[in-house]
């Protein structure tokens, strides 16, 4: 006879529970982000960290909001605020405000529009 199996969770919340440690928002200085904060790393991935703050400390060498992050990864808006808290209590990561288009005296970039529109439509 064979071993029980162990039910699946579908929905993931399994993986992000172990992801975060259980918590479910993020502390520290995380509050203050959205999606259009820019993330930036400030140290390179070291032995023994988990995979995810690895993989955001790579991927952010060059400013990456937090909506492309997120894509990247595969990861909710609220789980990756809680890795990105853990990283920037460590000092690690940098958060920055969008610079508004208004602020750096000029209008919209029509081009940059354009390619978020094309590529929108191709999915």
């Amino acid at each position: 006879m064979s071993a029980p199996r162990r039910p699946t969770d579908p929905s993931g919340l399994e993986r992000y529970y172990v992801l975060t440690g259980g918590r479910s928002g993020p502390g520290g200085s995380a509050p203050s982000l959205d999606v259009a904060t820019l993330i930036v790393s400030r140290a390179a991935p070291g032995p023994g960290m988990q995979h995810e703050h690895e993989e955001i400390l790579r991927r952010c060498r060059d400013p990456l909001s937090v909506a492309e992050l997120g894509a990247h990864l595969g990861l909710p808006f609220n789980i990756l605020a809680v890795l990105l808290s853990d990283l920037l209590d460590a000092g690690r990561v940098e958060a920055r405000d969008p610079v508004p288009a208004h602020a750096a005296g000029r209008g919209p970039d029509l081009a940059l529009l354009e390619e978020v529109l094309s590529g929108l439509q191709r999915l």
